[in-house]
């Protein structure tokens, strides 16, 4: 059988194709998945997807036209989906819940020292030899307080490190992770941690709950020299209340590697084109702000690990078995929807 898939980057296309060999031919595309590519799709069984692809009802309602009967999402997180339009139309929707977690936990501790010591302003100096120290002050992290929104596996991989650096841990979450407290976590409420940290790392899903969790009162709330990465979804940040808080001078250092519009932006080149996005032209003006484009899951072992779990969910389908990745099976209607 041929697999069709989509937002394929080039260092992940061997890998895909490698994970699916003896099994099944991939064709990779650099498209992602929406409601103009979706015909391409027509004649493929099973349709596989990166995190940026937008399967909404329409999208959704194209490919199970064109004889798709299975989406193998290769990513954690589900929100683009339309888990009921999919459920509605027999299609089985597979994603994959889990993968290293120190893939992303490490990345967003290059992010928080990247600015905390301004290591690109300092690397874009020095590569035009200029070696001055002047707007290069960092601070040690050691005996300042992090808070982690989020302590799963990724939000503990990150506290694991934090602990090692020798701060103090407070943390939120739905639920207490007892290893987390066990380094020494605090859990606490949304307000002591925003209003306590010297350092904000955010590591839960995007829910309805979630969104803009970081609004203009959370980003008030927050010291002025405070810190603030987030690589998990970028709508968990209210990204017109960030840019008014740093135009005002505030806070510390931003490192971003996802942005709430970041569909048809990030895993593209825009370099010899107008980008009209105002919000993002403006929070990449201030120097103490590092963007990057999604790629703190972007390491071989994690890659690998996606793909292995990729290619587990359409075998168990094809097999007509489930596993803890399938979110939708024909039949099964998804959890919200029951």
């Amino acid at each position: 059988m041929e697999i069709i898939a989509f937002g394929v980057q080039a260092d992940e296309r061997p890998l895909l194709v490698r994970a699916f060999a003896g099994r099944h031919q991939v064709r990779c595309l650099d498209v992602f998945l929406n409601r103009d590519t979706a015909p391409i799709a027509a004649g493929h069984e099973v349709v596989s997807v990166s995190v940026n692809a937008d399967l909404n009802a329409e999208v959704i309602q194209a490919l199970a036209a064109g004889g798709t009967k299975m989406i193998a999402q290769r990513a954690t997180g589900y929100n683009n989906i339309d888990l009921e339009a999919a459920a509605d139309l027999g299609l089985t929707v597979g994603r994959v819940s889990s993968y290293s977690p120190y893939s992303v936990a490490e990345f967003a501790w290059a992010l928080a020292l990247a600015v905390d010591r301004r290591i690109v302003r300092a690397a874009n100096r020095t590569r035009n030899f200029d070696f001055r120290l002047d707007g290069l002050m960092g601070r040690d992290l050691h005996g300042r307080t992090v808070g982690v929104l989020g302590t799963g596996k990724i939000g503990e991989a990150f506290t694991r490190i934090a602990h090692g650096f020798g701060m103090k841990l407070l943390g939120w979450d739905l639920a207490e992770n007892p290893r987390c407290a066990e380094l020494g976590m605090t859990y606490v409420g949304l307000d002591r941690l925003f209003a306590e940290s010297d350092l904000i790392s955010l590591h839960v899903p995007l829910t309805e709950a979630t969104r803009h969790l970081v609004d203009a009162a959370a980003l008030a709330a927050m010291k002025d020299d405070a810190i603030l990465v987030n690589s998990s979804r970028g709508g968990l940040v209210d990204t017109a209340a960030l840019v008014e808080t740093l135009k005002a001078g505030r806070l510390g250092g931003v490192g971003l590697d996802v942005y709430e519009e970041e569909a048809g932006l990030f895993f593209f080149d825009k370099s010899l084109e107008v980008v009209h996005d105002d919000t993002l032209a403006r929070l990449m003006t201030f120097g103490n702000v590092l963007v990057t484009s999604h790629q703190a899951y972007f390491t071989g072992d994690a890659v690998g690990q996606i793909l292995d779990a990729t290619v587990r969910n359409v075998e168990d389908y094809l097999a007509g078995r489930t596993n803890e990745n399938l979110l939708v099976t024909p039949g099964q209607r998804p959890a919200a929807a029951r």
